[in-house]
């Protein structure tokens, strides 16, 4: 008898365990005491890797229950070796979110046999920055204007097939004409920047106009760095005189394929939590990370660093992802060409 009531109990535990009411802790109550990993795609020192650590140190305060935020880089791949493990592997309770390159969440889209995801089944949590990316060579290169790529060759550097660095001058590449080869496998833009001084590399197509502000605008001023043209759809204000890329389009198919592709600035610098967070756990890191956009400190601490912030909210993102998604198949098809 005593054998049998202790049996009824632990089934009768087990299935209030299991129960919707025992799985459905209140969100603002889960982050109590815990730790949340926040992954980062490159190496140390790189644009992402400075954005993520700033969001790390501040905003675990706009978090119900205050949890710890632990920033860990997981380089490889351009990011798409974290966007891969961030849909397979990592826990699925909203205790682990990351950074990935802006254009991964598209790799599907354009012929990236590698990625194991659509961006559409991430929880987008929302963007530091609305970015313009650009092709620059190194100044003692001698390649000063981009009407110079279409009769010059400029070796860049590139941190893996699918990241901005190797995909924007291969469109541009097939779909403009330009002459720029790229060498890839750079753990992360810092290590790019490094090959340049060396001469390993002449230049680097794809890298944020925020990074190169913040850790290299004497570059910019001296001649050390020359600007060629920027990679959105739109001209940032700082640079009124660079061109932007859509100028140089000569129909309508070669703009169509650019706006598909530069269409991802807007996410400039995305942070993913995995598929299955639940979502009241989403909607909290996504409040969290706006209103950490918004703190005073949070703020001070980006501009003593030069740092960009035009935030784009978790649901702006997931919308733009949602939207590339449903791109026409004869565009998509034409932007895969373009890119081999």
């Amino acid at each position: 008898m005593l054998k049998r009531s202790f049996t009824v109990l632990m089934l009768s535990a087990f299935s209030l365990a299991g129960s919707p009411a025992a799985r459905a802790q209140p969100a603002a109550d889960f982050y109590k005491g815990k730790t949340v990993d926040l992954y980062i795609g490159y190496s140390v020192g790189g644009g992402y890797d400075i954005y993520a650590r700033l969001l790390a140190r501040h905003i675990g305060r706009h978090i119900p229950g205050n949890p710890t935020i632990v920033p860990r880089n997981m380089e490889g791949a351009g990011s798409l070796r974290l966007a891969n493990w961030l849909h397979r592997i990592a826990p699925k309770d909203g205790t682990a979110f990351g950074t990935i390159g802006r254009g991964i969440a598209f790799d599907p889209l354009l012929g990236g046999r590698k990625a194991e995801f659509k961006g559409t089944e991430f929880a987008w949590i929302g963007s530091a920055n609305d970015e313009v990316s650009l092709c620059a060579a190194w100044g003692s290169v001698g390649i000063t204007r981009f009407e110079d790529l279409y009769t010059r060759e400029m070796i860049v550097g590139g941190t893996g097939a699918t990241a901005d660095t190797d995909f924007f001058p291969k469109i541009v590449n097939g779909v403009l004409g330009t002459k720029m080869r790229v060498i890839s496998g750079y753990p992360g833009g810092n290590d790019i920047t490094l090959a340049m001084q060396r001469g390993e590399v002449q230049g680097r197509c794809g890298w944020s106009w925020s990074s190169i502000k913040t850790n290299h605008a004497s570059w910019v001023k001296d001649g050390t760095l020359k600007l060629l043209a920027q990679l959105s759809l739109e001209k940032h204000e700082d640079l009124p005189n660079v061109p932007v890329i859509m100028e140089k389009v000569k129909n309508d198919e070669q703009r169509a394929i650019l706006r598909l592709v530069f269409a991802r600035q807007v996410m400039g610098r995305p942070f993913l939590a995995p598929p299955g967070v639940p979502a009241e756990r989403v909607a909290l890191l996504r409040k969290a990370f706006m209103d950490t956009m918004k703190d005073r400190a949070f703020l001070a601490e980006a501009e003593k660093m030069n740092l960009e912030i035009t935030p784009v909210s978790g649901e702006k993102v997931q919308q733009l992802v949602d939207e590339v998604y449903r791109t026409p198949a004869e565009v998509l098809q034409k932007a895969r060409e373009a890119a081999k």
